[in-house]
């Protein structure tokens, strides 16, 4: 079971849809006892970074998911979700993240049209168990005005997009995975991700 953290982040319908469509036990939750008890944990999001990680320590889930994390459970963060995972934030001022990976997160520079929205495409740049049976350079589904900067980890980038700036789109570091796209909103394309992600960690 995978439990999806609820923290009033955003359009979490079409995640819980994508994952029933694949038979992929599924619920949402906002109750530790539930994350401490799941087989992994996906941590959604849209909107701002401040009222996420508000949310979230809020709730208490900030320690929760570290602690479930440095015990070696699985987590993915989607969009939002995986801004999260990062130590600092630059979004309407200087927040902290949960900081299970290094970095930050700065908005795109005004040199393209932000947010970056739509269609675009991935390109790998090592290989992943997240990638069986994906095209190359696929197409998937933006929505964001910031992106992963500052000194993260390189070796931790799995695929990026191109857009003004090199976007870091997938990023794994151990039981670790962040997309910054919407898998759910990305097609037959995301919900193979989808699929592929659920048989790396099973």
């Amino acid at each position: 079971m995978i439990a999806i953290i609820d923290y009033d982040a955003g359009n979490i319908k079409s995640l819980q849809f994508a994952l029933n469509k694949l038979k992929i036990e599924s619920v949402l939750t906002k109750d530790p006892e539930t994350i401490k008890n799941a087989s992994s944990i996906i941590l959604p999001g849209v909107g701002a970074f401040k009222d996420a990680i508000a949310s979230l320590n809020e709730l208490g889930m900030t320690e929760v998911i570290r602690k479930e994390v440095i015990n070696g459970k699985p987590i993915l963060g989607i969009c939002l979700g995986m801004q999260l995972f990062y130590e600092t934030s630059y979004e309407d001022g200087e927040w902290e993240g949960i900081g299970l990976l290094k970095g930050s997160v700065n908005r795109i520079p005004d040199i393209v049209k932000v947010p970056h929205m739509g269609w675009n495409t991935i390109q790998k740049h090592q290989e992943s168990p997240l990638f069986h049976n994906i095209s190359e350079d696929p197409f998937v589904y933006f929505v964001h005005s910031y992106a992963i900067g500052g000194n993260y980890e390189k070796d931790t980038l799995v695929s990026s997009s191109q857009y003004g700036i090199t976007i870091p789109a997938i990023v794994q570091k151990g039981n670790v995975t962040g997309m910054q796209f919407h898998p759910e909103k990305s097609g037959d394309v995301g919900l193979q991700l989808l699929k592929n992600y659920e048989e790396m960690i099973s």
